[in-house]
């Protein structure tokens, strides 16, 4: 089963402590989240996520980037998430967009209120859990189902490779 949604996404980290870089403190507000580094040089609606995952065994150690891309139409339409390193993972397609199908993310799901910082916190629960059912990458689902064990060591494998 494939994600109707084509927003990518990337993950590792700890909602709490997010470190982020943003535009302004008024952004920052408005999505939720905690902290603000430096801002980019021109606005732009463009986040950078930068993690060290430490949710699941398959990516434990991995430091990964995750870019968010918030619509003009934002917040009535959702922002696209996309991995900018490689992960192992059932949810997270293996090419340049690193999209992950979430289903608050999709058009029809979608809600004005929800928070950016609630969008990672799924993508957290779904690297720590993938969701084999509804996977962008049939053949690392199949694996994940059918022989964990190798899942697993391809998973840290891809940690100790792309997010070292």
């Amino acid at each position: 089963m494939g994600c109707a949604h084509g927003g990518p996404l990337r993950f590792a980290l700890r909602c709490e402590s997010l470190s982020l870089d943003i535009v302004s403190r008024s952004i920052q507000q408005r999505l939720g989240l905690p902290e603000i580094r430096q801002p980019f040089p021109v606005p732009t609606q463009r986040y950078n996520v930068r993690r060290r995952a430490n949710t699941s065994p398959s990516t434990q150690g991995g430091r990964f980037h995750i870019v968010i891309t918030l619509p003009k139409e934002y917040p009535f339409k959702p922002p696209t998430l996309s991995f900018r390193t490689k992960i192992y993972h059932p949810n997270v397609s293996n090419d340049e967009r690193g999209a992950m199908c979430l289903g608050m993310l999709k058009s029809e799901e979608w809600k004005p209120p929800n928070k950016i910082k609630e969008v990672l916190s799924l993508v957290r629960a779904t690297l720590s859990e993938p969701q084999p059912d509804d996977a962008v990458e049939p053949s690392i689902a199949d694996n994940f189902k059918n022989n964990n064990a190798d899942f697993q060591k391809q998973a840290k494998e891809w940690v100790k490779k792309y997010a070292s």
